[in-house]
């Protein structure tokens, strides 16, 4: 779901008309749904003595999916309001801010979704895959390593096809605006597909932490010199 998305999301920044509107609500649509995959696929050993976690967490969601979706479309915004057209601001925003921006953002909206991890903790396993405590250090490894993945996924995913139709509009290979379209959406796919594994095998499943990093009760509960965790996706 997450490639049309993206496809769309992508064409419109270059298109010669766009509504800041309209950018939004694509970003809106786009976080809302990495989000809903975010819940979905976290470590779900949290707990909240609050309230619901779950419920804590679609409030956190729906709070970041906001944010994100007003970030993402800011600099199209300023750029409108203020009619700064110039070239130099052109490349700016529809260029180099979109790809951080993105990657930034989805970052961001991993951390917020869930920060139940690294506040409550998760559990740590052995090597036999016995539970030795719940900790929070291992809940903020795991929530980094998910966010720093994430990011690499959508910011290079959006950053290497723009650089590259750049420079396949300079060499004057599409002759067309529709060829141009074409060649950009199988770029997207393209590094979508191939960027996907690799910002799933950054950081292993199975995530391993050493006993010395973990809290006091922890360590002097096993002999084990390294633990291990579900990082989730």
């Amino acid at each position: 779901l997450s490639l049309p998305l993206y496809i769309y999301e992508s064409s419109s920044l270059n298109a010669k008309l766009i509504f800041a509107d309209n950018l939004s609500f694509l970003q809106f649509v786009f976080h809302t749904y990495t989000t809903g995959f975010t819940l979905l696929n976290g470590n779900a050993t949290a707990k909240s003595e609050e309230y619901p976690l779950q419920q804590k967490q679609i409030f956190h969601g729906l709070g970041a999916i906001s944010y994100a979706a007003c970030i993402g479309a800011l600099p199209l915004v300023f750029m409108n309001r203020y009619t700064l057209k110039s070239s130099l601001m052109q490349l700016v925003v529809k260029k180099l801010l979109p790809a951080p921006l993105l990657g930034l953002m989805s970052a961001f909206t991993v951390a917020v979704v869930r920060s139940p991890e690294f506040e409550n903790g998760i559990e740590v396993m052995d090597r036999n895959g016995k539970v030795v405590g719940v900790s929070q250090k291992a809940g903020e490894k795991a929530v980094k390593e998910t966010a720093l993945s994430r990011a690499v996924l959508f910011g290079t995913a959006f950053f290497l096809p723009a650089v590259l139709t750049y420079f396949v509009e300079r060499a004057k290979f599409a002759k067309n605006p529709r060829a141009l379209a074409s060649v950009r959406m199988l770029m997207i796919t393209s590094v979508l597909a191939g960027m996907l594994p690799v910002s799933l095998s950054m950081f292993p499943q199975c995530g391993e932490i050493k006993r010395a990093d973990l809290e006091p009760e922890i360590q002097s509960s096993t002999e084990e010199t390294e633990l291990f965790y579900n990082r989730g996706i």
